[in-house]
């Protein structure tokens, strides 16, 4: 087999695994995710609007803008990813970690 068909040919080269496809197990199951983001309050939005317009604006005063969603940060997460970055970061302080999802247990 030259180099070519080992590269470009891939319906002859098969991976083959004895692992079942992975399923959700009841355990996964008792896990829930935590959002990032929360939607703010109706109070907020009219200040948080009227701020992020008028940076965005700077000296173009015709200019119009239309605001579709403004969220917050979760302080339950922003206070879970700052613990458990500062723990990992412990014994690699030059490293960057990037936190993709955050769960709770359920409690049913």
């Amino acid at each position: 087999m030259g180099l070519f068909e080992r590269l470009f040919n891939k319906e002859k080269t098969e991976m083959k695994t004895d692992k079942p496809p992975l399923s959700p197990s009841e355990e996964e199951n008792e896990w829930q995710e935590i959002v990032g983001y929360l939607p703010v309050e109706s109070t907020e939005y009219q200040f948080v609007s009227l701020i992020a317009s008028a940076i965005a604006a700077g000296d173009q005063l015709e200019s119009e803008f239309i605001i579709k969603r403004i969220s917050k940060r979760n302080p339950e997460a922003q206070l879970v990813s700052v613990i458990v970055t500062s723990i990992a970061s412990a014994d690699h302080a030059e490293s960057q970690f990037v936190i993709q999802s955050i769960k709770e247990k359920r409690t049913t």
